[in-house]
């Protein structure tokens, strides 16, 4: 038996490719199906294409080239089925004991005895703070889901990647007043290139307010404070979407005894060709590889990684 925490595409994907090979897998997700994927915005659009999200040699039909968050959770639930995977929801993964051939994985709700163990958490569950004054209010969010109840409010956004410009977009197509905040000179040149001109030309007309080179310091009820270049800047506010990014777990993996790089991309030690880490028998699969370097590994290019590991596994067991 093998257990796979993480039901994302990499954790189905392996637990597929691992059913294929004749060997026992059992998936443990702390929430629901592809849970990074059901808490990305309503209406995001993937940038890839979907024959490049593709697992188990499913075809995935898309309406469009792009196929959309909906879609994408469609898609992996009826792959889930098709291959009759076994899978646990909505329970966390706490310890992992014993060693390779005899591991005991220990949840909230009881344990599993495996042989192997695969790691494919990701890295959308755990955000990046901004840690300043009034981040802990309830009109913060480090998640955007839909535009719809941002209308008509003073809406500020934080982050020059791609989720901040579809939510800064977005809101403002719903009448929102929005303003952005970007530490940096100018925005990732890396935003999807049919959204990257949108986004410039509203900023640059004024119909979006942008603050460049500039942070923000503090955030009250009514109003938040942004050092910009010229001093401290307070506008009023409604709503704070800090699209900040994610990083993985690494709380979880150090509890699993899996050692990090001691830099600041905090990668997990493994072996790059079989995905196995310094805890013989414990693997990491997907993007959780990357560390911090969060932009680098994708479910496009990291969908070999479950043919890797179940390789190794079925070459080991």
């Amino acid at each position: 038996m093998v257990v796979i925490i993480g039901a994302g595409p990499i954790g189905l994907a392996t637990a597929i490719e691992l059913k294929q090979r004749g060997i026992k897998s059992l998936i443990i997700e702390r929430g629901c199906l592809v849970n990074s994927i059901y808490h990305y915005p309503a209406n995001m659009t993937f940038f890839s294409t979907s024959d490049k999200l593709e697992i188990g040699d499913i075809p995935f039909i898309s309406n469009n080239p792009k196929p959309t968050r909906s879609e994408a959770l469609e898609y992996y639930r009826r792959a889930a089925e098709h291959y009759d995977l076994n899978i646990r929801l909505y329970e966390e993964v706490t310890a992992l004991e014993g060693k390779d051939g005899a591991f005991d994985v220990i949840t909230e709700k009881g344990s599993y005895r495996a042989e192997k163990v695969v790691l494919a958490t990701g890295f959308y569950g755990q955000e990046n703070l901004l840690n300043i004054p009034g981040e802990e209010l309830p009109k913060v969010s480090h998640y955007y889901d839909d535009p719809h109840r941002y209308a008509w409010q003073d809406v500020v956004i934080v982050g020059a990647g791609n989720s901040a410009a579809d939510a800064a977009l977005e809101t403002w197509r719903k009448n929102a007043n929005v303003t952005m905040v970007v530490r940096e000179s100018e925005l990732k040149q890396t935003i999807k290139y049919w959204v990257l001109p949108d986004i410039e030309n509203r900023l640059k007309e004024g119909s979006i307010d942008g603050y460049f080179n500039s942070e923000l310091v503090e955030i009250r009820e009514d109003a938040v404070d942004i050092q910009t270049p010229d001093g401290v800047k307070t506008i009023s506010n409604d709503f704070v979407l800090a699209m900040t990014g994610y990083h993985p777990h690494f709380g979880l993996m150090e509890k699993l005894g899996i050692e990090l790089t001691n830099d600041e991309k905090r990668m997990p030690v493994h072996n790059e060709k079989t995905l196995e880490t310094n805890r013989k028998g414990l693997y990491v699969s997907g993007v959780v590889c990357g560390g911090m370097d969060t932009s680098s590994l994708f479910i496009e290019n990291t969908r070999i990684h479950a043919n890797h590991i179940a390789g190794h596994i079925e070459a080991s067991l």
